[in-house]
């Protein structure tokens, strides 16, 4: 027997991605839980494991091919006692199960009869033996109920409610291509206007429509305000000189931007009603502070997030940063590594950009732009003039979650761990 391998939703945001590549052939003898393909997301490229065991029969979306829709047939599978020619025959017939695929995330899942025999692949009893985990408690979402490598990677998640931080913003999630059009013109009526002028046509791939429709939602529908406070660097720049010299040897050389996590992370326990997120019709206080910290990359941006930032040394935060960074670039990050977080910053100062005002990340709810750090005349203390390294922050505040007051004592509390560095070794 034939039976069509789809296009899986690897993200919550997936509507269509790009296989990037084919890591089997025709002919090949495929084994569940091996991998098939890489498949690029709208954030990232991930592997795409099997589900069942059996032969590839034909390949039906060539390697490299965008825009392919979520649960169309990209090749067939030959179950045992199947053919290449049944394969073939079969691969436009819409088969009811699927083969092999995670299934997208809004499909049903099929519980686990009481007593009856647990359906999962090799890789999710693996990771599931890893954790502890009962899988006769654990739903599948493959084909039959099975239960995959995805499943078993979300059980480690707290119970619904507290999950609702966790994952991408439910409205982005399902939010159709189209809004990827903030303006709400039409493609037709905007090229109508330039017909006459010379231009070249950019398609939006997928991740430039998830930043349009999420950049979209987050001005229609967040009460932005913004809180602006000035930080004088001289102390922190004297006090890195100082940590990065005896870290020299270990070949960690500490940013502004650590430290700059680190106040946050630190503020937001200070300030624990601000740490909190906005869930649709209630807001989640979260204890632990996990930091987003956007990322520009080539045709777009992440937010990898830092978890439990508060309790982490400047070291290594400033080492994970990195790592996150540099995957980022080359569209490495799994899903659970730029989702959730309850606060980010965005640093346009390392690019000579003085000051900004940033675009709240829902369901984020406040997110810091900070601005360059410049040399500029200041009253000192003693009350004469003098010249100090000033730095621009913004604080960017979804006002449902948190009032001014609130969100003016948490800047205070991040200007002042930047202003007296020493307190956050504390």
């Amino acid at each position: 027997m034939a039976v069509e391998i789809l296009m899986p939703a690897l993200s919550p945001t997936m509507e269509e991605g790009t296989l990037a590549k084919w890591l089997v052939k025709e002919g090949d003898v495929v084994k569940s839980g091996q991998i098939l393909a890489e498949i690029e997301t709208d954030k990232a490229t991930m592997e795409f494991e099997a589900v069942d065991e059996g032969t590839i029969g034909k390949i039906l979306v060539a390697e490299g091919t965008s825009g392919v829709k979520v649960n169309t047939a990209i090749a067939t599978l030959i179950e045992e006692g199947g053919s290449a020619e049944v394969a073939v025959k079969a691969a436009p017939v819409a088969a009811a199960p699927v083969a092999v695929v995670a299934a997208p995330v809004a499909a049903p899942k099929a519980p686990v009869a009481q007593g009856a025999r647990v359906f999962a692949s090799p890789l999710a009893r693996r990771i599931a033996a890893e954790k502890g985990l009962d899988l006769t408690k654990v739903q599948g979402s493959g084909p039959h109920g099975r239960i995959v490598r995805s499943d078993v990677e979300g059980a480690k998640a707290a119970p619904a409610p507290v999950a609702i931080a966790a994952p991408a913003p439910a409205p982005v999630a399902a939010a159709p291509a189209k809004a990827a059009m903030p303006t709400g013109m039409a493609a037709e009526t905007v090229m109508k206007m330039y017909a006459d002028r010379a231009y070249t046509e950019v398609p939006l791939d997928g991740m430039r429509r998830t930043i349009a429709a999420r950049l979209t939602e987050a001005k229609q529908t967040i009460p932005h305000f913004y809180l602006r406070r000035e930080v004088r660097l001289d102390a922190l720049m004297a006090f890195r000189e100082q940590l990065n010299k005896g870290l020299e040897a270990r070949g960690v050389k500490l940013s502004v931007n650590d430290f700059i996590i680190k106040a946050c992370a630190a503020a937001l326990q200070a300030v624990p009603n601000a740490n909190a997120v906005w869930a649709g019709d209630r807001i989640l206080k979260l204890k632990p502070s996990d930091v987003a910290v956007a990322v520009a990359i080539e045709g777009g941006l992440f937010t990898p997030v830092l978890k439990d930032a508060d309790k982490k040394t400047l070291s290594t935060l400033s080492a994970e940063m990195k790592d996150l960074a540099s995957r980022a670039k080359t569209k490495k990050l799994a899903p659970h590594e730029y989702q959730g977080g309850s606060f980010a910053i965005s640093n346009l100062g390392m690019m000579g950009v003085e000051n900004f005002d940033a675009v709240i990340n829902p369901p984020h709810g406040a997110i810091l732009a900070v601005g360059a750090g410049l040399k500029k005349p200041v009253v000192l203390k003693d009350g004469t003039l003098g010249v100090a390294t000033v730095m621009s922050m913004t604080l960017s505040v979804d006002h449902r979650v948190i009032d001014g007051a609130l969100g003016d004592e948490l800047l205070k509390h991040i200007v002042e761990l930047l202003e007296n560095p020493m307190a956050m070794l504390a």
